[in-house]
């Protein structure tokens, strides 16, 4: 039997830069579909985030993602009755969801301030290279590195 045809998702901009990874990253912070609330939770970060760095807001945003984008992850792999851990190159738009994913929970798992507050703060940090969702980056490039030994088993 034959796969399912997977058909090409367009994505809607964000409505006020409208910028499509922009769009995706509201979509991914928003809970229970409410979307005007995740709105307000990312452009309140990037208010938080031109009142800190005093810098485009949008530009710190790039280069968080571009840093915090994974090139290499491992994957499992069934090898004659045993699993191995193999080393594959990150797909791109795989790098983005990865990226999105690390960036948001990084955010949520800090205490003690609203959500904009802490979406800004993590959002800062991986601009400069550090913090949580670098930190998970860091460990799967780690992970990947050591598993070097069976990447003669991806295909």
């Amino acid at each position: 039997m034959r796969k399912k045809r997977v058909y090409k998702k367009y994505h809607t901009p964000d409505p006020i830069h409208s910028r499509v990874d922009l769009g995706r990253f509201i979509n991914y912070v928003m809970k229970d579909g409410k979307k005007s609330t995740a709105e307000r939770v990312v452009y309140g970060a990037f208010e938080e985030i031109k009142k800190i760095t005093k810098e485009d807001p949008i530009a710190v945003f790039e280069r968080a993602f571009e840093n915090v984008s994974p090139m290499v992850e491992v994957v499992s792999k069934r090898v004659g009755g045993a699993n191995y851990q193999v080393p594959m190159e990150v797909r791109p738009e795989r790098k983005f969801v990865l990226a999105t994913r690390w960036l948001i929970n990084a955010a949520r798992s800090k205490k003690g301030k609203p959500m904009a507050a802490k979406l800004a703060d993590e959002l800062i940090a991986a601009s400069k290279n550090e913090g949580a969702a670098i930190k998970k980056k860091q460990d799967t490039h780690r992970m990947a590195e050591a598993n070097r030994a069976f990447a003669h088993f991806a295909r």
